[in-house]
């Protein structure tokens, strides 16, 4: 939220000459029974009971290292060849870790 610094601020003098009254009023209208929730945040945070996967598998095609891709010494991910940076073999780093 933007703040406008040019706005005349109030001194504590007139700080203390609030009425008690619009105290309160302004706590009642802060506490009001209506509250404001956002049902997609809500339903994100939302867990299921029975909704425990930890028995699940997974099943993926896991491919081998091809002729054409090498493995980054720094972050250790199988890159294409045109990744390829500086080094080679075990050494061998890439663009992204350069």
């Amino acid at each position: 939220m933007a703040t406008d610094y040019d706005t005349p601020r109030k001194t504590d003098e007139e700080l203390h000459e609030e009425s008690l009254e619009e105290l309160k009023a302004r706590r009642a209208d802060a506490q009001s029974g209506q509250v404001d929730i956002d049902e997609e945040e809500a339903a994100e945070s939302l867990e299921l009971p029975g909704a425990d996967l930890s028995g699940e598998e997974l099943t993926v095609r896991v491919v081998p290292k091809q002729e054409d891709e090498f493995t980054c010494s720094r972050c250790f991910m199988v890159h294409h060849a045109t990744q390829l940076a500086k080094g080679s073999g075990a050494s061998a780093i890439c663009t992204d870790c350069i």
